[in-house]
């Protein structure tokens, strides 16, 4: 018996350990196949952007980590560190997703940080709207102002207002739940509550409720759009979470082709309009050249989704309706490179030509990505099985970009490189291209094209309009530790010359030599935390006498295709997603307990336990707030909308502002 048993538990054994190794072998592989030359998947760029859809009166703009202002250009996208002000007498409406954002007159707003989690806003001064609609587990919203930090816990509309001197800062929830954070206490701030806090950050702040003051201008002009956004027929076509599809429905109409579903036609467009023809091309890191366009519907169609002719008529293809689709600067492919030159005259440094994807063609970014986010940024935005993703971006690599068929390739756009790089209107700078040469003309990513100041300003006119200087310098309060601010351009130009073995920007289509060690974009890596960004690294190799274009060039060159290396071990990186760890040392200057710097937010004091009379004191507060509230909440109110479903209620009683 025990002889006719004996087999087993060597059988047994290798059962086990062939458990243990193919789970491993597979994890090898799915691990190689979804890295872009061992490119970190933490370090893809964000999924989500803001986008300014409405402006009134006079808006100007900052990129962030630059000096200079503009005039703030509709559709242009907003990312982290981005300012905005919003002038005496004006307005401006910005959209993340299904979340608006909606600026009061005398308003400084920067994107302190905004990724695929997190939307952290800060409000030097005036009043913001903010309204969600849709909040995951892992989301965080928050509103970080001088005296202390809103967090919001529910989908809903709350408004923050700031007093010029910053002292002051009330928050009314309209419908919604959120926490403030500041002088060392938290607060809970429920719906129909006006909460009104004033005092230094520093210090312990004074704190008050109220019933909701009456409607004023602002919330009544706030209400409107609501209702608006509520009642667009896109809403039935589109993701909640695109970004711009709000404009859709009065600039166009639906139809549907039995060949893609449904489809949107532009209507009142100008004679020779083609998709990415009426714009102008700006640089925005960490995604490169991007496409704004001059449309006040010209955001969803050029960043979501893909353009084909349907008879005379071009129609936008929406995609498949996902949660949350991933937005691409620019969904086109580009014409020309690699040597080629076209007959045109373009004046000088040559030509730029491209064209828009069709339905089911593959967007290969030519800023550095991981293989799943190649994936995404396609089957969010068009129909397309991951094989065909694959196939395509392998032959990107191998310079076998001709096998591959575009429905779009005769509907060519070229103008000139001074054109391109300096964000002038396309339209009016078109340059003819004989079809012969761009069926002949390779196709590919752009590369050799390096932007200039203009590129990163845009089309915006400078404007002397900003925020006060107190403004621009004024500190607000933090919760989440928000992500460093943007390396100023020139500084970026002077790090490639500083060290030649890194591309200014991920965006720029370079790839490692064999045997280097992985990039580490600078624009990512300079959100390390605890140290301010110097102008130069005295502990660097001294520069080498060498151009920006010609270290371009090289990092730019393409490669055969090579044998599988031995993967190395990927640098440390600091993940902006998470809370910096504390530095062991002493600083020169000791930062607050959480143990990160910004020169536009500090930490918010740790919250201390309340003591008997400040519990006492809040709630004989909130037991008076409900005495107010209840006959206001026996009267009928007129229905507004709210959150998802139906916004917020407004109230007839409610005490005027």
């Amino acid at each position: 018996m025990n002889r006719q048993k004996a087999w087993i538990w060597p059988f047994c054994a290798v059962l086990i350990v062939c458990s243990f190794l193919l789970p491993a072998r597979s994890w090898a592989q799915d691990n190689d196949s979804n890295q872009d030359d061992n490119w970190n998947q933490d370090n893809d760029p964000p999924a989500r952007v803001a986008r300014m859809n409405f402006t009134q009166g006079s808006v100007s703009f900052q990129p962030g980590g630059e000096g200079d202002w503009v005039d703030a250009v509709p559709n242009r996208p907003l990312t982290t560190g981005d300012n905005l002000w919003t002038d005496r007498g004006s307005r401006a409406e910005l959209h993340v997703g299904s979340t608006a954002i909606r600026l009061s007159s005398e308003t400084s707003l920067t994107f302190l940080e905004l990724d695929d989690r997190v939307m952290q806003l800060r409000l030097a001064q005036g009043s913001v709207v903010v309204r969600v609609h849709h909040l995951d587990d892992d989301d965080t919203v928050e509103i970080d102002t001088p005296n202390l930090a809103f967090m919001v816990q529910r989908n809903g509309e709350y408004r923050v207002d700031v007093d010029p001197d910053g002292r002051t800062t009330v928050v009314d929830v309209y419908q919604g739940r959120g926490e403030a954070i500041g002088g060392g206490n938290n607060y809970t701030i429920v719906a129909n509550q006006e909460a009104s806090f004033s005092g230094d950050q520093d210090q312990q702040l004074n704190y008050d409720i109220n019933s909701l003051p009456a409607p004023d201008d602002f919330d009544r002009w706030a209400f409107d759009r609501d209702r608006r956004d509520d009642s667009s027929p896109s809403a039935n076509y589109v993701s909640p979470e695109m970004t711009g599809y709000e404009d859709l429905d009065d600039n166009g109409n639906w139809s549907y082709a039995g060949t893609y579903g449904p489809v949107w036609y532009p209507t009142n467009v100008p004679v020779g309009w083609a998709p990415y023809r009426f714009g102008h091309w700006v640089w925005v890191a960490p995604w490169g050249w991007t496409w704004v366009d001059d449309a006040p519907w010209g955001f969803a169609p050029f960043h979501y989704g893909r353009w084909c002719q349907i008879g005379p008529r071009w129609a936008w293809i929406p995609g498949p309706v996902a949660v949350r689709p991933v937005y691409a600067p620019a969904l086109v492919a580009f014409v020309g490179g690699g040597g080629f030159h076209f007959s045109a005259s373009f004046g000088g440094g040559g030509g730029v030509a491209w064209f828009p994807l069709g339905p089911g063609e593959v967007f290969v970014p030519a800023y550095h990505v991981s293989r799943v986010y190649v994936n995404q940024v396609n089957i969010t935005n068009t129909v397309v099985n991951v094989t065909k993703v694959t196939n395509v971006y392998n032959n990107y690599r191998t310079n076998n970009v001709e096998r591959i068929t575009y429905v779009n390739r005769t509907n060519v756009t070229a103008v000139s490189r001074d054109t391109f790089v300096n964000a002038r209107p396309v339209a009016h700078n078109v340059v003819a291209v004989q079809q012969r040469e761009i069926e002949q003309a390779p196709i590919g990513r752009l590369s050799g094209v390096e932007p200039v100041h203009g590129s990163v300003m845009g089309a915006g006119r400078p404007t002397t309009v900003a925020p006060p200087r107190n403004i621009i310098n004024r500190q607000v309060v933090a919760q989440h530790a928000p992500a460093q601010p943007p390396t100023p351009f020139a500084q970026r130009q002077d790090k490639l010359l500083v060290r030649p073995v890194a591309p200014v920007n991920r965006s720029v289509d370079a790839r490692p030599q064999q045997g280097s060690r992985p990039e580490v974009p600078i624009n990512r890596e300079d959100r390390a935390p605890n140290r301010p960004e110097p102008t130069i690294n005295r502990q660097e190799p001294a520069p080498v006498e060498r151009s920006v274009q010609q270290t371009l060039r090289e990092w730019q060159a393409p490669r055969p295709a090579e044998s599988p290396q031995p993967e190395r071990a990927p640098e440390p990186y600091h993940n902006n997603m998470q809370h910096p760890q504390p530095r062991r040392e002493p600083l020169e200057q000791p930062s607050p307990q959480q143990g990160w710097s910004h020169p536009q937010a500090r930490p918010a004091p740790p919250v201390q336990p309340k003591s008997e009379s400040q519990a006492r004191d809040e709630e004989n507060k909130y037991r008076n707030w409900q005495q107010q509230a209840r006959p206001q909440a026996a009267r009928p109110e007129p229905a507004r909308p709210q959150p998802d479903k139906q916004a917020p209620k407004t109230d007839d009683k409610k005490k005027q502002r």
